[in-house]
């Protein structure tokens, strides 16, 4: 609430979208937002962040780990234990093959994700004050899902692993053959085929990454603009609500990253070789 003070409700939304930016070329943060003359910069405080959150999950389940137990678990070990099986049973669900990578990946997605989405429900002025008064930081943004970056980023890897397993399974010529023969299985429809396949084949990590970076940009404005808009005494009443509903919201959206990961690497390691 104090930067609301300092700023307009228009100046105040436009803060808070703004992130923490270094330019490549000279390593130094970026103070002024304004448009920049080239592409070398990046979004410090989103990769700070998904990076704090990535090494914070792999601590805790470290630690669960090294200190597993098979008597009555402690509080800790039965909430890892419980995310460890609800992952386990989607991916035997979902997935039709044999690989050691997809319940590792799928546990790192879920909780990764979560942990990127549950920053939302800190409320929007505790880091931006701190980093201003400590720091001299004019901007900085929490969630790294609401970062198009980090999101399509997140999506790019699972991009590379749909491509490896696709090749991994049906080799190159298989590869290929599935795009041109697919769903039209004549020579005479190839280049249609290849144009239908190709589109479908980049429309995954698109709608992968921006289904769950839209979401979460989403959430994280009506929250600034309940805090922009509304005297403090009254937000709340719209507050406490949406906080609510949104954590059905950061649940879900990570779940979705998780099952639909395993359904576009269980697409891409099934053979269609006997239909053509």
């Amino acid at each position: 609430m104090v930067l609301k003070k300092i700023f307009n409700p228009q100046q105040y939304i436009t803060h808070h979208l703004n992130h923490l930016q270094m330019d490549l070329h000279t390593f130094k943060i970026i103070k002024s937002h304004s448009f920049s003359s080239h592409y070398f910069v990046i979004n410090l405080d989103s990769i700070i962040f998904s990076l704090f959150l990535g090494c914070f999950f792999l601590s805790v389940f470290y630690i669960v780990s090294k200190n597993f137990i098979t008597g009555v678990p402690g509080k800790l070990q039965t909430g890892v234990e419980l995310i460890f099986e609800f992952v386990n049973n989607n991916v035997k669900n979902m997935y039709q093959g044999t690989s050691y990578l997809i319940a590792p990946l799928s546990l790192t997605i879920f909780v990764w994700v979560f942990l990127m989405n549950l920053m939302d429900l800190i409320p929007i002025d505790f880091f931006p004050f701190f980093f201003e008064k400590l720091f001299a930081l004019s901007s900085v943004k929490i969630v790294p899902s609401a970062d198009v970056n980090i999101a399509l980023s997140m999506s790019l890897g699972v991009f590379i692993l749909i491509l490896f397993y696709s090749i991994k399974i049906k080799g190159i010529f298989g590869f290929f053959k599935e795009l041109t023969l697919h769903p039209f299985n004549h020579p005479v429809f190839s280049v249609f085929n290849f144009i239908l396949e190709f589109v479908s084949l980049l429309s995954k990590p698109i709608s992968l990454g921006l289904r769950l970076f839209g979401n979460m940009y989403a959430g994280e404005m009506i929250f600034i603009l309940i805090a922009a808009l509304l005297p403090w005494w009254s937000q709340c009443f719209l507050h406490v609500p949406w906080a609510i509903f949104h954590i059905l919201i950061i649940f879900l959206q990570a779940f979705i990253f998780m099952v639909l990961t395993i359904v576009y690497l269980s697409m891409a390691s099934q053979s269609h070789e006997n239909e053509y």
